[in-house]
């Protein structure tokens, strides 16, 4: 079925192309102001424009071969050529009665499905993870769960920092009389090993021959020192793991590629590029450029893909994991959820790659996201200057919904109040990412994200709970099968606002901003309040009208829970 923007958009496609034997983006909008219709077709001015026409005349002619009569009340022209539409309450009833009957929402598959690959995630072995790799993570997996729902099929790219000179050190520091033992240590705690490891390396110029010795041992593939590579590797991925699974995101140790998936191909890579000149060596380093990428003196600015002593950066990598990802993922697109102050390196990557061929028909995005900030506008951090566990992170969240739920939950056990406050607290932080434009810098603010007002998670689980809470309480009647009865503004503007949602997860999928989708469930959930607030429900005397309100009180609960649920937030069946 049809939402009422793609009936619409149809509509108008076919009215333009029947007037001036043409196609054209109908410019369908939403109208938000009162006065000017329930939905816009704004195409009349670039038309006339184009055609150096009078756009009035040119939305006449639209108008006069648009077919529209099933669904709207009113169509007229307004302004210098906006046609303003408003749906009929009829429309709005049969509309609305269809979603009843499917029990579904008004979103669609893609008439074009592709594969995705989506590269997010990517902590760092032998460190834990930290608020800065949170907005990879919950942008990524949030981004991923709407392409699986609209149809596209998507490869998840956890890209670990698994390899590279510093692994060396950390091999190395594990040796004991001159060999890595057989038994290895635990590695309970693993940024203290880091620290040590990395202290000693400054301090120790012995150490820090050896541990340059052994990154050639492990590059070479000496068994002893992979074997120690690997128990650091198996050690964090616990820790990984365990951090992905309290967050809700769909990565497991089978999306894992890291660097090292990659380091048979640096060589090859690197032997094309400069045998095709599109890598040249500079002071002894093979490096690519972009032309127009300048450093702050006006320099041709490039990636290192192999150093001077044949070691290989992270650029190569990525430049072997676009390759990868378009010969064996055989992808439509590729999405890089990363820092944004990552673009340069990223503009480059995407820049040798297109000249090498080896991007194929993979487009690659780069997702660019911004800073989680103090109130100081400064990275947030500890008030000790440390950078902030997820793992403590999401300890305190549970514990402020703990809180909040103080005087809400008295009737639950331990269990039931253990989960709902993860529910709650992983939610809101979650939630409050997400809610923010992606591009942007944020202030990580537990007081403003973990409240029952606003544009957080709690306030959305509530409204899905108050909503199940009246559907129980009328429990017997048979809502799905309802008709569905718009008699007022209040109803319609529900019926309206789920008319959205389709049209927002490709928003959504178009610009890789889920504050768009974050933005529609909290305006749907307004917009039910405002309903319900001036809509009696379970009080209706008249029985279809009663039937017809319940049907929309549970579209709305089934949209708002699919919607969080496409964002990873659970909603809890009561609060």
């Amino acid at each position: 079925m049809d939402s009422l923007y793609k009936q619409v958009f149809n509509a108008a496609s076919y009215a333009i192309e029947s007037a001036f034997n043409e196609h054209a983006d109908p410019v369908v909008r939403w109208s938000d102001k009162p006065g000017f219709g329930d939905i816009q077709i704004n195409a009349a001015m670039g038309l006339a424009k184009a055609k150096g026409e009078n756009p009035r005349e040119v939305a006449q002619k639209i108008v006069d071969n648009l077919d529209l009569s099933q669904i709207t009340s009113n169509v007229e022209i307004a302004g210098p050529g906006f046609i303003n539409i408003t749906f009929s309450n009829e429309a709005l009833s049969s509309y609305a009665s269809e979603l009843a009957v499917n029990s579904t929402t008004s979103a669609q598959q893609s008439s074009t499905p592709q594969r995705i690959v989506v590269d997010y995630g990517g902590p760092n072995i032998a460190k834990e993870m930290h608020i800065g790799h949170l907005r990879s993570s919950v942008i990524g997996d949030a981004l991923v769960r709407i392409f699986n729902f609209l149809g596209h099929t998507t490869i998840r790219q956890d890209h670990l920092g698994d390899w590279g000179t510093q692994f060396g050190m950390l091999v190395e520091f594990m040796v004991k009389d001159g060999k890595v033992p057989d038994q290895l240590p635990e590695l309970k705690d693993l940024n203290d090993f880091y620290r040590q490891a990395s202290a000693k390396y400054k301090e120790d110029e012995e150490f820090a021959v050896k541990a340059r010795a052994r990154v050639a041992l492990l590059q070479g593939g000496d068994e002893d020192s992979l074997r120690a590579w690997r128990h650091i590797y198996d050690e964090t991925m616990k820790h990984v793991l365990e951090i992905y699974s309290r967050l809700g995101v769909l990565l497991t140790s089978k999306d894992s590629r890291g660097e090292s998936f990659y380091n048979h191909m640096l060589a090859d890579v690197c032997e094309d590029l400069e045998k095709r000149s599109l890598a040249i060596v500079d002071e002894g380093a093979l490096c690519v450029y972009k032309e127009g990428v300048v450093d702050r003196e006006g320099n041709p600015f490039g990636l290192i893909i192999r150093k001077s002593d044949g070691g290989y950066g992270y650029g190569t990598t990525d430049i072997a994991a676009l390759k990868y990802s378009a010969e064996k993922d055989k992808a439509d697109r590729v999405i890089y959820v990363v820092d944004a102050r990552q673009s340069q390196h990223f503009e480059i990557v995407f820049d040798v790659c297109e000249r090498a061929g080896y991007s194929g028909k993979a487009k690659p995005t780069f997702a660019g996201f911004g800073t989680i900030v103090g109130n100081d506008g400064k990275p947030f951090k500890t008030r000790s200057g440390e950078v902030v566990k997820l793992s403590v992170l999401l300890d305190e969240a549970m514990d402020r919904a703990n809180s909040l739920l103080a005087d809400r939950s008295s009737d639950l056990n331990s269990n039931e109040r253990e989960e709902l406050a993860k529910a709650i607290g992983v939610g809101s932080i979650k939630y409050s990412d997400l809610s923010n434009n992606r591009i942007k810098n944020y202030v990580f603010d537990f007081d403003r994200m973990i409240t029952m007002e606003g544009n957080t998670a709690p306030y959305l689980q509530y409204a899905i709970a108050r909503i199940n809470s009246l559907l129980r309480k009328a429990e017997g009647e048979n809502v799905s099968s309802s008709h569905v009865i718009v008699t007022n503004d209040f109803e319609a503007k529900v019926v309206k606002e789920l008319s959205k949602f389709g049209q927002t997860l490709i928003d959504v999928e178009e610009t890789l901003e889920p504050h768009r989708l974050c933005t529609y469930l909290f305006d749907l959930a307004q917009t039910f309040t405002s309903f319900y607030e001036n809509c009696p429900v379970l009080k209706e005397e008249d029985e279809s009208i009663r039937r017809s309100r319940l049907a929309l009180s549970s579209l709305v609960a089934n949209t708002l829970r699919t919607g969080i649920g496409l964002l990873g937030i659970e909603s809890p069946e009561r609060l």
